[in-house]
């Protein structure tokens, strides 16, 4: 992975003042290879004018083929969470992912919410429409659904706290065992799994 980064900030660099069609091109070129995937995302962020075109059409493109906690996790955390934390990206797509029968779609608008509560990723602290996705995959047991839901709470929970214990409240047991017990304990301790 080092390799392949090094090899990709000295792409990045070099394509600094290509169009943002050329580099979307490759990373979708790039993309095609699973393993890859990641690299092709930061292809595209670390451009500012190929980050700057992405919109729910070219992101709903790119996340076909999403297969795995890894490849939506560095998609989510790359691109369309960013992207939705600057307005490049819509609720609707969001909801549309939340209600996907694809567990990786789930996930993805989950991780999404990581970066609507980091300010350096172009978010502002966000409990809204955090909790608004939350609410909708609350009852979700796809056990990769239940550890995003755990991440958005927690993330949220840490400039937001009382937002989240009131949605802890509000839900109950309607929510996973596990995500009583993660955000509850990064609530009271600061982590997730203290030591006992």
């Amino acid at each position: 992975m080092p390799t392949i980064r090094a090899v990709r900030r000295r792409h990045s660099q070099s394509w600094a003042a290509r169009p943002a069609d050329f580099v979307l091109a490759a990373a979708r070129r790039i993309a095609e290879h699973g393993s890859l995937r990641w690299a092709a995302w930061e292809l595209i962020r670390f451009h500012r004018p190929a980050f700057a075109a992405l919109d729910d059409e070219t992101l709903f493109e790119l996340a076909v083929g999403l297969d795995s906690w890894d490849s939506v996790d560095a998609f989510a955390r790359t691109l369309s969470g960013p992207a939705w934390a600057q307005g490049r990206m819509t609720d609707a797509l969001v909801d549309r992912w939340s209600a996907s029968p694809d567990r990786w779609l789930r996930r993805a608008a989950l991780v999404s919410t990581v970066a609507l509560n980091r300010p350096k990723e172009g978010g502002r602290v966000d409990a809204p429409r955090t909790l608004a996705v939350c609410e909708r995959l609350v009852e979700d047991r796809d056990d990769m659904v239940v550890k995003a839901l755990s991440w958005a709470l927690r993330e949220l929970g840490r400039p937001d706290p009382a937002s989240v214990r009131a949605f802890i409240q509000r839900h109950g047991t309607r929510l996973a065992a596990r995500v009583r017990r993660e955000v509850g304990n990064k609530l009271h301790t600061g982590l997730k799994n203290p030591r006992r």
